[in-house]
């Protein structure tokens, strides 16, 4: 791939772009905002002058409700040699492009599995797919040409290619990713009216809880529009279970021992089907999950902090594989939590408590 189209030049199409520049790739940026693609230009991911011939492969990065219009303009136009999408709904926008009457030969859907809260292209990264699952679903009308060159595409931006069929791809995203951030929304929604002397108690769990919350609703809107039948589906479940949970809770108000005992039960089953969930949550690099110990580390909230931690954690020979930060509330401190290999604890905490730093137990 020696030259390349990006359309929408928003978090993802601006990543994928930063991506291709840095591996030598001509990008031309378009977006139906032109101070939008000047500012990805400014960013270094490519040029927002149009390309004075046909590209290589035309990459539609615009929400899900405008995928098929924006490909069907660009593939009557001729503006590149073959054509993919990142939007996170597959199935939806292929149907809309088949009833249009297109030659699809040429087109191929893709979701790279990565994201941010933020949006737009000062949001972006040359690095954001680095590692992540990128989606590819192909038919078997596709072009084994613009197989490659997605794949080639993939390759550049660091990513892990992952064929899979359209719609089933549509129920996956709406189980690991629409489902949880309607869930967390309606978390989050909770505190809107709470009283600040709750919030304040704010800690770690309601913040993971509620991270993704933050994100652009107008984005997600467009999301969930064009894969609301599996998300509904999922959260008709979620309901359900909600709807025991409460009765179990309920129950345990009770005076009746029988019923304490019956809505213990209850609260146990659901709290027990977490466990065998999240345990089956993929870990580092789409590995399976590993179980890590934790070194708890006070630190104060200065800078240099977290760069000394991880410099005296490299000077033992042990490797952070993964991090965590509670802030004190009202304090300029908090607790790093180190996960590392079982066998690795030992040596970190002699380690880092010889070099002064205080450990929680």
């Amino acid at each position: 791939m020696r030259t390349a189209l990006v359309i929408g030049t928003g978090l993802i199409g601006t990543s994928a772009a930063l991506a291709l520049a840095a591996r030598g790739v001509v990008v031309h940026l378009a977006d139906h905002d032109p101070e939008q693609a000047r500012t990805a230009a400014a960013l270094g991911a490519g040029t927002d002058e149009a390309p004075e011939g046909q590209v290589d492969l035309a990459i539609v990065a615009a929400p899900p409700a405008h995928v098929a219009a924006t490909l069907a303009d660009a593939m009557r136009r001729g503006v590149a040699r073959g054509y993919l999408d990142v939007a996170s709904v597959k199935g939806g926008p292929r149907r809309e492009l088949e009833a249009l009457g297109l030659d699809l030969t040429p087109y191929i859907g893709t979701h790279p599995m990565s994201g941010r809260e933020k949006s737009g292209p000062l949001a972006a990264s040359g690095d954001l797919f680095e590692g992540r699952p990128w989606v590819l679903t192909p038919t078997r009308d596709t072009d084994t040409e613009v197989l490659n060159l997605a794949l080639e595409l993939v390759s550049h931006c660091r990513a892990v290619p992952v064929v899979m069929d359209a719609d089933a791809h549509d129920r996956a995203v709406a189980l690991v990713s629409h489902m949880p951030h309607l869930v967390s929304s309606m978390v989050a929604a909770r505190l809107e009216h709470a009283e600040e002397t709750a919030v304040r108690l704010c800690g770690q769990g309601i913040r993971d809880v509620t991270r993704i919350a933050a994100s652009d609703p107008r984005m997600w809107i467009d999301i969930l529009s064009a894969n609301p039948g599996p998300v509904a589906d999922l959260l008709a479940d979620v309901s359900a279970d909600l709807d025991e949970t409460v009765q179990a809770l309920r129950a345990l108000q009770s005076s009746d021992e029988d019923k304490r005992r019956e809505g213990a039960t209850g609260i146990e089953d659901v709290l027990r089907r977490g466990n065998a969930g999240q345990v089956r949550v993929p870990g580092k690099h789409g590995s399976a999950p590993r179980v890590y110990e934790v070194v708890a580390v006070l630190i104060d909230d200065q800078p240099g902090q977290l760069a000394r931690i991880f410099a005296d954690a490299g000077m033992a020979g042990v490797n952070i594989e993964d991090v965590r930060i509670e802030h004190a509330t009202g304090q300029q401190a908090g607790l790093v939590q180190l996960m590392v290999e079982p066998k690795a604890v030992p040596v970190l905490s002699a380690a880092l408590r010889e070099r002064g730093w205080a450990l929680r137990q």
